[in-house]
């Protein structure tokens, strides 16, 4: 079916259940970022691709709401469709809802599939539609009535990651849990990469995120695992009750929870549980908390942080490799852009313990580097020639770390304009790591240190600047970020030591190119005086920064000592890993200014 027969087809069972719109999330009944194709309900009713989105559907109208970071590839995707694009003014909000306020009819019926959102976001919606008396059905699952072809849930193995690398046994972290459970006898966790770090376990059902299908409850006397019990090998099964954690079907939660002793209580975060589950356990049993695990694994452990040091020379040498590479083939022939995410993919297998990217790399050249999530298909993408610019953000799953690094570089003389735009994202980018901040200061504080030189010539960029990133676990983790916006939760978390943030501004002129600089940083203590403690940040990537996009008049004496010191610090901790030419190729590379 093309788009706008799937739209007929939802419009035919909206009608049967009285509904006057549908609202389709980009979300699993884990609220995971990275879905399976089986929960890709939102890009099967639009033909959207990109990770974030909303669809709502109405009886005459169809809409797709995102942020800036997908519009060229919102609007191209949605060219023959009767879907219409609306563009997030501030992203990361439900803007939707407001649309739906101003165009339903008072007295109508929403509905949704009550297993993709979450009891705060159903909360949301109530109260938004309130005034308008504008009822919600959470259990319209229309879209699986009608996706006939629908792929299959996954069902690859899940493995164990050992302790060496984890830094923790599974019984210390569930202890951990059961330390913060505040009066609750249970504890319910439905979020993947939280699941896959409480039991030392990985997977593979989810793209570029070694997590597994499963959610989990921690008892002050047990832990359960309900997962497709087929995916757990005997011997790993073995080990699970060995250290107290039983296994249990998948599908056995709700029932699981609905059984729930009378006088026992379980705490449930209501950002992350899904509307039905929340729903089969008995109100009198709720105890409305947060989600434990998170907070807990953010902070990552001495054992994660040496790993951390270690996979960032590991992942600069493919990083040399691949860029050694396009400086060679440039020479004698274009490099389509998707190639560039094939060969860089190479690169990184061959350094071991690899197991896929984190992230769908985004190679764009010139002006698909200004598509904040660009992904260059074979055949139609942009061939890259020795002029011009290239943006590469990319990452890599390995077993002992995870990582998330954006270069752009100067394929021939760069123009003033270029230059200037280029050095003053490196501006922002150098402010924010190297501040010093208090203990309690948060993200949404800690942004305008990246954004104040593009904000004083007039320029900004429309995505965050930092995200949390995990240890072979989800690159984008949560609860902390660093973002303009002081509404969203993750802006508003503290910035604790043991966190590994990402630091990446950027700047993008649609149709022309784009610039992004990116390193990951972990926070550290810096010192404890009459004024409190004071915290700073570390930066972990290495791989050094184009120097022929640098303006070195905008560049302050203590930004070119950093940028010298950084390349200092990148070739000696790489060049050991490399040949004789890749280690010439990182010397001209991590020049002086």
């Amino acid at each position: 079916m093309t788009v706008n027969e799937r739209l007929t087809a939802l419009r035919i069972a909206m009608k049967a259940s009285g509904l006057a719109a549908y609202i389709v999330p980009s979300s699993d009944p884990h609220q995971g970022e990275y879905v399976a194709a089986h929960w890709k309900a939102r890009e099967w009713i639009s033909g959207f691709t990109g990770s974030a989105g909303t669809v709502v559907v109405t009886l005459d109208h169809a809409g797709l709401w995102t942020d800036s970071r997908y519009f060229l590839q919102a609007e191209e995707q949605l060219k023959g469709s009767s879907v219409e694009l609306h563009k997030l003014n501030i992203p990361h909000t439900p803007e939707h809802l407001e649309w739906m306020q101003e165009n339903l009819p008072s007295g109508s019926k929403a509905g949704l599939d009550g297993r993709l959102f979450s009891v705060g976001q159903v909360r949301h919606l109530a109260k938004k539609f309130h005034p308008k008396n504008i009822d919600l059905d959470t259990t319209s699952g229309l879209i699986s009535d009608i996706w006939t072809d629908r792929p299959p849930l996954p069902q690859h193995p899940v493995f164990e990651l050992e302790v060496k690398y984890a830094g923790a046994s599974r019984g210390q972290k569930i202890q951990a849990v059961r330390g913060k459970m505040e009066k609750a006898d249970y504890h319910l966790v439905s979020t993947l990469d939280d699941i896959a770090w409480l039991f030392n376990l990985r997977g593979g059902d989810v793209p570029c995120t070694p997590v597994f299908y499963a959610y989990a409850v921690v008892a002050t006397d047990a832990a359960f695992l309900f997962i497709e019990e087929s995916k757990v090998p005997a011997d790993l099964k073995g080990k699970l009750n060995k250290d107290g954690v039983i296994v249990m079907p998948y599908t056995s939660i709700e029932l699981f929870l609905k059984n729930i002793p009378t006088g026992k209580i379980i705490s449930v975060d209501l950002a992350s549980t899904s509307n039905q589950v929340f729903n089969a356990i008995d109100s009198e049993k709720i105890k409305e908390g947060t989600n434990i695990t998170s907070s807990l694994k953010a902070i990552k452990n001495p054992v994660e942080i040496q790993h951390f040091k270690e996979v960032m020379r590991i992942d600069a040498v493919a990083l040399v490799q691949l860029y050694r590479w396009l400086d060679e083939t440039l020479v004698k022939r274009p490099v389509p852009e998707s190639e560039v995410a094939v060969r860089l993919n190479e690169f990184r297998q061959a350094q071991g313990g690899y197991f896929g990217e984190s992230f769908d790399a985004i190679a764009g050249y010139n002006s698909n580097g200004a598509i904040v999530h660009y992904h260059a298909e074979p055949g139609t993408c942009a061939n890259i020639k020795p002029e011009g610019m290239l943006l590469l953000d990319s990452g890599g799953q390995y077993l002992n770390g995870t990582t998330d690094i954006t270069r752009t570089i100067a394929l021939s003389k760069p123009s003033v304009e270029q230059k200037r735009d280029f050095t003053l994202v490196l501006k922002g980018h150098i402010a924010l790591g190297n501040v010093k901040f208090p203990q309690g200061t948060t993200g949404v504080q800690l942004d305008i240190l990246a954004r104040m030189y593009l904000w004083q010539n007039g320029l900004n960029y429309g995505h965050g600047t930092g995200h949390g990133v995990g240890f072979f676990n989800n690159v984008h983790e949560g609860p902390q970020g660093i973002s303009p916006t002081a509404g969203t939760p993750k802006a508003s978390v503290t910035i604790e030591p043991g966190m590994v943030t990402s630091n990446e501004p950027g700047l993008y002129r649609a149709g022309q190119y784009g610039i992004r600089t990116e390193n990951l940083v972990l926070c550290v203590e810096d010192e404890e005086n009459d004024f409190g403690k004071f915290y700073r940040f570390k930066t972990l990537t290495l791989f050094p920064i184009d120097l022929n996009l640098v303006d070195e008049g905008l560049l302050s004496d203590d930004e070119k000592a950093w940028i010298n010191s950084y390349h200092e610090k990148v070739f000696a901790s790489v060049s050991p890993l490399l040949n004789e030419a890749e280690k010439a190729w990182l010397k001209e590379k991590c020049g002086k200014i």
